[in-house]
C-alpha cells in the first residue's frame, strides 16, 4: 500500500483528525451523563468524513499511482518480465 501512497495525503489526514476529535468528544460524553454531547461527537465524526471527501474532490486526495500500467500491452509485458525473472531465480 505504501507504494500507492494510500492515505498519505492532506484530505485523508484532515478527515481522520477531525473524526478522531469526534470520537474523543463522544467517548468523554459517554462517561459524563450528556446525551447531547454524544450526538455532537457523532456529528463531528460525520463532518470529518464530509471534509475529507470534499478535500479529496478538490484535488488534495490520493493522486493516481505511477505503478499503474497504461495499456494492456504494458500489462502483458510486465507479466512476461515477472515470469521470466521468476524462472531465472528458480534456475539459479
Amino acid at each position: 500500500m505504501s507504494a500507492a501512497a494510500h492515505g498519505h495525503n492532506p484530505a485523508a489526514w484532515t478527515g481522520v483528525v477531525i473524526s478522531f476529535v469526534g470520537f474523543g468528544v463522544a467517548g468523554v460524553a459517554m462517561i459524563l451523563p450528556s446525551p447531547l454531547l454524544v450526538w455532537a461527537g457523532l456529528a463531528i465524526i460525520v463532518v470529518g468524513g464530509i471534509v475529507g471527501k470534499a478535500m479529496s474532490m478538490a484535488g488534495m486526495g490520493a493522486q493516481p499511482s505511477t505503478n499503474v500500467y497504461k495499456s494492456v500491452a504494458e500489462q502483458t509485458a510486465a507479466r512476461k518480465a515477472a515470469i521470466e525473472a521468476r524462472e531465472a531465480v528458480a534456475a539459479a
